[in-house]
C-alpha cells in the first residue's frame, strides 16, 4: 500500500467513470459505491453522475491492495486519511503502515501456530483411525 496520492500533473486532470474504474480494477460498481459510502473514495458529483479523479483511482488501488493484505476498512481509511490531513503524512503514514503490518504479521504467526497444532491433532486422530482399522481388518481376516 505504498502508492502515492499526489498525482503527476499530467495525470491530475484525468477523470474516470464508475464503469471505467470497475473494469480497470475488476470490481463491481456496487463495490466502488460501497467504498465511497465508507469514506474511502470521494468522487466529484456532476448532477447524478460520479466523476472520479486520479486521487480516487489511487485510493481505490490502495483500498483493494489493503483488503488483499487483510487490512480492515478502518485501517485502510486511517492510512489514507493520514495522507490527506497531515503535513507530515508520508512519515506518519509509513509509521502507521509499519505498525499495522507488524500487527498483521503477529496475527498470521498465531494462525500458523493454530494450524500446526490442528495438523498434529489431525495426525493423531488419523493414526488412531488407521490402527483401529488395521486391528479390525486383522480380526476379520482371522474370523474368516
Amino acid at each position: 500500500m505504498s502508492e502515492t496520492l499526489s498525482p503527476a500533473p499530467s495525470r491530475e486532470r484525468r477523470t474516470y467513470s464508475i464503469g471505467e474504474l470497475a473494469r480497470r480494477f475488476e470490481v463491481t460498481p456496487r463495490t466502488i459505491r460501497f467504498y465511497e459510502q465508507e469514506g474511502l473514495l470521494d468522487p466529484e458529483r456532476r448532477g447524478q453522475t460520479r466523476v472520479y479523479h486520479e486521487k480516487d483511482r489511487v485510493r481505490l488501488s490502495l483500498t483493494l491492495r489493503g483488503k488483499r493484505l487483510g487490512f480492515s476498512l478502518a485501517e485502510i481509511r486511517e492510512v489514507i486519511q493520514l495522507y490527506d490531513h497531515a503535513p507530515d503524512g508520508d512519515e506518519r503514514q509509513l509509521r502507521r503502515m509499519l505498525d499495522i503490518l507488524a500487527e498483521k504479521r503477529r496475527g498470521l504467526e498465531r494462525q500458523l501456530e493454530d494450524i500446526r497444532a490442528l495438523q498434529h491433532e489431525l495426525d493423531d486422530v488419523e493414526d488412531r483411525c488407521r490402527e483401529s482399522l488395521d486391528a479390525l481388518l486383522a480380526r476379520h481376516s482371522r474370523d474368516a
